[in-house]
């Protein structure tokens, strides 16, 4: 086993950084969380993590508005959405700004660790 990998999980719902983070700290991965798309670029630049999960729907900046302006401050950002408002539109905008993958909530278990053990090894 390696180094921990490190994720940040931008999402406005309480409950679903829970229920992520949890599930992440048994993967043995080290997590931070935003609140907002605002407050998810200040962290991930402060963090530099290994992957994001980021919700699309925020208030303040949501999810497409941080995946640019992550992007922008790092090509190589692994985003992946994780996002309720299964609207193809924003799912083909997110993927056009960069997101490697979109998961549909509620998510299960599996699918998070699927991401994570396909993240390279740093």
């Amino acid at each position: 086993m390696g180094a921990k990998k490190r994720v940040l999980i931008c999402d406005d719902s309480l409950l679903v950084r829970k229920k992520l983070r949890d599930s992440l700290e048994e993967m043995n991965c080290e997590v931070c969380e935003a609140t907002n798309g605002k407050v998810a670029v200040d962290v991930f630049k402060e963090k530099q993590p290994d992957v994001v999960f980021m919700d699309i729907v925020m208030p303040e900046a949501d999810g497409l508005e941080a995946l640019k302006n992550i992007k922008e401050y790092d090509a190589d950002a692994r985003i992946i959405m994780l996002s309720s408002t299964g609207t193809s539109a924003k799912l083909i905008q997110a993927l056009k700004g960069g997101a490697v993958d979109f998961i549909q909530k509620p998510y299960t278990v599996e699918q998070i660790e699927k991401v994570i053990s396909s993240l390279p090894a740093k």
